[in-house]
């Protein structure tokens, strides 16, 4: 008779940061996010010049996207694949190895200018490829193929990474190409997808418990499916052809259906519980990163584009993974399902963060920039600090 996950991990003798994928991919996430944004300002400064071959900007845009996200992403899928499949967790050493993978990629893209050409681009990418290799072989041997979606996003995640490799070595600013677009478009997906599963769920449970009457509609009903297949396209669209004034209309259009697909889950209703309303505030950034973006393409002069992609960037993929690793952490170290006011400070520090990144064009010199990284830092260094010893430490030492 195989062991169950919790007598796997009772079995651990390790370090306790070991015994499940959220634990070390959501702690080292948050502080690379911290870490990464410093040695950017640092480098803005001038203070600070990295050994990479990337151009500033575009170092910048990898380390969050395809480093943080990526952490992110690995220690959900890591969490919840065995909850779909009953299979067991990865953990012990053999986690450890896929966190060091993680690293190592890491520090190869910041040192990328002293190894041969070939080199960081291949390290950096065996993280994606190893880590979709162990996502399949659970799905499969769990016979959870409804959840291949799930592993085809993370596949086009590691091309957009791929590409975005290709076009630095070829000279292209990397920041705003083919590659950052199509990695962005996979984490939104993800967000449209996962978070329209988990975020009317939780407040149907949340509501249910209050014994209030007015339930979220249940997740993907056809609405639902119709507006992933609508995202789908217009995220296509707009990776291919970002100018064009098709993907423009396409954005606007995926604007109001992801606004009347939230307004079905009952988020007037959640202001009780910062943990259930930041899911809401995440996910309204999807439509209205799609707002700005659809607005900065057909009226160029009004929002650049660069500025309205944060919104998503750092608006709807960083509250929304704040926003899951906060909950998941609790939920997962047997603490109560409820936001203290640190946690709270830690939501408002990141929305405050994308408000000066969107603001920042119309602030004196690098006011805005230096006001949303400063923001940045602390709400990523924060949770780092508030959530680290829940996740670093067993059970009965962290509480």
């Amino acid at each position: 008779m195989s062991a169950t996950s919790a007598e796997q991990m009772r079995a651990w003798r390790g370090p306790a940061l070991l015994t499940y994928g959220f634990r070390p991919f959501f702690l080292l996430g948050a502080i690379w996010a911290a870490l990464a944004m410093t040695l950017w300002a640092l480098a803005l400064a001038g203070v600070l010049a990295l050994p990479t071959r990337l151009d500033p900007v575009s170092w910048h845009a990898h380390a969050f996207l395809f480093g943080y996200l990526g952490a992110v992403i690995a220690g959900f899928l890591l969490t919840a694949v065995p909850n779909w499949t009953g299979r067991l967790p990865v953990v012990g050493w053999r986690l450890g190895a896929l966190v060091l993978l993680w690293a190592t990629g890491r520090l190869a893209i910041m040192v990328s200018a002293v190894l041969p050409v070939w080199a960081a681009p291949a390290i950096d990418l065996a993280f994606p490829i190893v880590l979709g290799a162990v996502i399949l072989r659970e799905i499969v041997a769990g016979r959870n193929w409804k959840n291949l979606i799930v592993l085809a996003l993370l596949g086009v995640f590691a091309i957009a990474n791929l590409v975005f490799h290709v076009e630095a070595a070829r000279g292209a600013f990397a920041a705003q190409g083919c590659g950052l677009r199509l990695g962005l478009s996979a984490g939104i997906g993800m967000i449209a997808l996962i978070g329209g599963r988990i975020v009317p769920s939780f407040t149907r449970n949340w509501l249910v418990k209050r014994g209030v009457a007015a339930l979220p509609v249940p997740p993907m009903q056809g609405f639902d499916k119709a507006t992933l297949l609508a995202t789908l396209a217009a995220l296509l669209l707009w990776t291919v052809l970002p100018a064009a004034w098709a993907s423009g209309a396409a954005l606007l259009a995926i604007a109001v259906l992801h606004g009347l697909r939230l307004a079905r889950w009952q988020s007037h209703r959640t202001g009780a519980e910062p943990l259930v309303w930041v899911l809401h505030a995440a996910y309204a950034l999807v439509p209205l990163g799609a707002l700005t973006l659809g607005l900065a393409i057909l009226a160029p002069d009004l929002i650049g584009q660069a500025a309205a992609q944060h919104v998503w960037m750092g608006g709807a993929v960083g509250l929304m993974t704040l926003a899951v690793m906060t909950r998941a952490t609790l939920g997962h170290t047997g603490q109560a399902l409820s936001a203290d006011r640190m946690t709270v400070l830690i939501y408002a520090l990141l929305i405050g963060s994308v408000a000066a990144r969107l603001t920042a064009g119309v602030l004196p010199a690098h006011l805005g920039y230096e006001i949303s990284a400063v923001l940045w830092i602390t709400a990523f260094a924060g949770f780092a600090i508030v959530y680290g010893p829940a996740l670093a430490l067993p059970k009965e030492e962290a509480r």
